[in-house]
């Protein structure tokens, strides 16, 4: 495990690569440590302190851990970071891929089959009584393993997949949507949430967007890497890049459009806690989250009379089907 020092935008960084592990992450996160996609590098201050509290990480790493009662293999989470899966969904995989594991702890992983996949569906719907979309999760973190790192072939166990609840997906009226813009006095956080909605960003994209990617003289937005590693581009609404430019005058970013309080990127867990305190102070009773703003965008230009396909094109979606509101089901706009 090397230790590199880096400069950034100004900023001298100790950027270090970690293992796949849960407790090395939270503690990477504990020591405000920031993940850099692009350099696949965990970046923290320089500092004495920050150094000697990286090398108890060091350190904590070359430890053996509690042995576990079932064990990812680890050319799963090798595979998964190679493909360059966020680490969220590492996380994800792993940890339902594992539970997959300890259903079957007196079976070899290699030797796991299409019915032991069927019959752990069983078990998640009858005694779990997981929702749909769990389980597809859950089919998809055993199916990268299947396919993906024992190389066998697509649909190589013939399993049905559950069919999704109808659902439609939680939307904000305009009037609610500029309570909670209104209630926010912060202007770094009113220009994230108000760029989510109007111009239909996932959290993620927002966060990964850096300065050059706001073309103010086109009105428009580019999302560069978004869901299924795609560039898309979006609209950027007048009012957002009269606030944008506000913010950018105050803070001057140098890498990212919106950085923490020590530079680099703008945290995931950060920009939701900005959404929670919004929507409270809003006083909105829905039970709604950050997505939700992603959502209103989508519904409020349907309304509008937008055509749906043009309004596929700025979500980068491929079906119209997510975005057709008589076609909700669990969509992910």
């Amino acid at each position: 495990m090397k230790l590199h020092t880096l400069n950034i935008a100004g900023q001298t960084f100790y950027g270090l690569a970690l293992p796949y592990n849960e407790a090395l992450i939270d503690r990477a996160k504990s020591l405000k440590g920031r993940w850099n996609p692009k350099l696949r590098l965990w970046l923290f201050p320089k500092s004495p302190k920050t150094l000697e509290a990286i090398n108890s990480i060091i350190l904590f790493s070359k430890e053996d851990t509690k042995p576990q009662s079932a064990k990812v293999p680890k050319a799963y989470i090798d595979q998964l970071e190679r493909r360059r899966y966020s680490i969220n969904t590492i996380q994800t995989y792993v940890s339902l891929f594992e539970k997959f594991l300890i259903h079957f702890k007196d079976v070899v992983p290699e030797k796991l089959t299409d019915a032991h996949v069927a019959e752990f569906q069983t078990y998640l719907v009858k005694e779990k009584k997981v929702s749909t979309s769990s389980q597809n999760q859950y089919i998809n973190a055993i199916k990268f393993y299947f396919e993906k790192v024992l190389g066998r072939e697509k649909g190589y166990y013939h399993i049905e997949r559950p069919i999704k609840e109808f659902r439609l997906p939680k939307v904000l009226t305009e009037k609610e949507v500029t309570a909670i813009l209104n209630s926010v006095h912060n202007l770094k956080h009113k220009a994230m949430l108000l760029l989510i909605y109007s111009s239909g960003l996932r959290a993620g994209e927002l966060i990964n967007l850096q300065i050059n990617d706001i073309d103010s003289e086109n009105m428009r937005l580019f999302v560069r890497g978004g869901k299924g590693k795609k560039d898309r581009v979006t609209i950027l609404s007048k009012k957002a890049l009269v606030v944008l430019r506000q913010y950018f005058k105050k803070y001057r970013p140098k890498d990212y459009l919106f950085e923490g309080q020590n530079g680099g990127q703008y945290s995931d867990s950060s920009l939701r806690r900005v959404f929670i305190m919004a929507i409270q102070r809003a006083r909105i009773s829905k039970k709604v989250t950050l997505h939700s703003l992603r959502h209103s965008f989508a519904t409020h230009l349907l309304e509008k009379g937008v055509d749906i396909r043009y309004i596929q094109v700025l979500l980068g979606h491929n079906s119209s089907q997510t975005t057709d509101p008589d076609s909700y089901r669990d969509t992910h706009i």
